[in-house]
């Protein structure tokens, strides 16, 4: 059983405590948000003590596991600091993504987990889904042969205007991770960008990606459509067939090359996913599960080191546009 606290207490942090609250290997011990009343609304509906201060509620519970559900600039200034505070603290560490805005705070906070020897995982939860599951098995089966190319896109309105680089850095960890959890490590970026009507800052983004192994992709995303209709596509093609992940657990479809018959996954109505929470669900089980079994850190499935890589790839495409030029990555 982990014993377990949350940062943070927005609607992510409640959703994160929430499932907590469920997992039969957690046990919900405290809540922590530097605004009383909402810590303690949260402690209120989970019926445990609520802090103001993480390194108190560090000193006070000692908790094995620390949900870092904080916001701030660009939806990740604010992951830094607690979640450095848990890690020396000796605690396990699930992080909402981005990891940091900052890349040299995102590599402090990898190192330091490592230098711990503590598990660190990035909420990537679009990873975490039946159906690109389904999609990572035919990959490792070796379904799809020798991969050739990928497209990724995703699209949601999002009217908030904070950074020019928001869309970039808040909704793309997501797309990215995705992309490398199929085809590895980026290599080069070359990014475009545009303003949607009415828009001050960057609300769309076209990437030219590179892949180490050879594969070469695109990923298109958007701050400025509609939801009430598909907002995310995932499509990785090799020399003997491709497969498409629709909405990341809608429908995952194989096709075979030189075969008129593709396998389908299709989310069940029964015993399927329900929702988007459901995504948060299956991520955090996933965390809990591995914690609880003792893998090491290392073996994390959506890491600190896996949020870092995408960080690093955004970062790229933003030096690409304020460059107007390809940037290699090491």
């Amino acid at each position: 059983m982990q014993r377990v606290c949350v940062i943070g207490l927005g609607p992510i942090g409640n959703r994160h405590a929430k499932l907590y609250h469920e997992n039969p290997l957690a046990e919900l011990v405290g809540v922590c948000d530097i605004n009383k009343e909402r810590a303690d609304a949260a402690a209120a509906r989970f019926n445990v003590p609520a802090f103001y201060d993480v390194e108190t509620m560090l000193r006070a519970l000692a908790p094995d596991i620390c949900s870092v559900a904080t916001g701030g600039y660009e939806y990740g200034s604010d992951h830094y600091l607690p979640t450095m505070q848990s890690l020396s603290a000796g605690c396990h560490v699930l992080c909402e993504k981005p990891i940091s805005n900052t890349i040299s705070e995102a590599e402090e906070m990898v190192a330091l987990a490592r230098e711990k020897n503590l598990c660190f995982g990035i909420d990537l939860n679009h990873r975490f889904t039946p159906a690109a599951e389904a999609a990572k098995r035919w990959l490792d089966d070796g379904r799809l042969g020798h991969l050739l190319f990928v497209n990724m896109s995703m699209w949601i309105k999002n009217p908030t205007e904070s950074s020019p680089w928001f869309q970039i850095k808040a909704l793309h960890p997501h797309t990215v991770d995705v992309m490398r959890h199929f085809c590895g490590d980026v290599a080069a970026v070359h990014c475009f960008v545009s303003k949607g009507p009415g828009r001050t800052i960057w609300t769309n983004a076209q990437f030219n990606l590179k892949f180490k192994n050879g594969v070469v992709g695109s990923l298109t995303g958007s701050y400025d459509i509609e939801r009430g209709h598909p907002m995310e596509r995932c499509e990785v093609a090799g020399n003997k067939g491709r497969f498409v992940i629709e909405d990341m657990w809608r429908e995952a479809t194989l096709y075979p090359a030189g075969d008129l018959e593709k396998r389908v996954f299709t989310n069940p109505v029964f015993g399927g996913m329900r929702d988007f929470e459901d995504t948060f669900r299956n991520r955090i089980n996933k965390f809990v599960t591995e914690v609880d079994a003792g893998i090491t850190p290392d073996k994390i499935d959506g890491s600190g080191a896996d949020g870092l890589a995408a960080q690093k790839v955004l970062q790229a495409a933003i030096d690409s546009v304020q460059n107007d030029t390809v940037i290699y990555l090491d």
